[in-house]
């Protein structure tokens, strides 16, 4: 009976795990010149409703840029940089599960939980045309600090993807 009980909460945890794995995705125009982009600049996007989780952000973005060799200048960018934010509530539905002898019965219930989305853009500044683009959706916690790391990691995954082409297999 032990070992179905642990096996039964083992699938569970793994069900949960992919409804609430974080999801990137990047985007690019290959024509675009990215060897020479060397400084950027913000332009507005869609904030976040929390002004602590839109500087956070920012931080996170600058500091990525800024590790790629970027400079953020006030006036004459190669680039400009937006980012949006968005959130949702996203309804699941958890079935009854398994009993020792069989099906538990009962009713599957519906739950909800806030699903976050980054979007980070970059524009040509003389094209004015989109040239990048890094998207994540991940699961919002209730607990900034781990909203924070999960901005983080999703930055840091985007932007391994930056500049497109170059490096290891992206």
């Amino acid at each position: 009976m032990k070992r179905h009980m642990i096996t039964a909460l083992a699938l569970a945890a793994l069900t949960a795990g992919v409804v609430y794995a974080q999801h990137i995705t990047t985007d690019s125009d290959p024509a675009a010149p990215f060897a020479t982009y060397k400084t950027y600049a913000w332009t507005p996007g869609t904030a976040s409703a929390v002004s602590l989780t839109e500087q956070r952000i920012h931080d996170g973005v600058n500091a990525q840029l800024q590790s790629e060799g970027m400079t953020q200048v006030d006036s004459n960018p190669n680039v400009f940089v937006a980012t949006h934010v968005t959130t949702k509530t996203v309804p699941q539905v958890i079935a009854p599960g398994f009993g020792y002898w069989g099906f538990a019965g009962g009713m599957a219930t519906v739950q909800t939980y806030t699903e976050g989305t980054l979007v980070v853009d970059l524009y040509d500044a003389t094209t004015k045309k989109m040239v990048w683009r890094g998207v994540a959706t991940t699961t919002v916690s209730s607990k900034p600090e781990k909203n924070a790391e999960k901005i983080d990691k999703s930055l840091a995954k985007m932007f391994a993807r930056y500049p497109p082409g170059v490096g290891t297999s992206r």
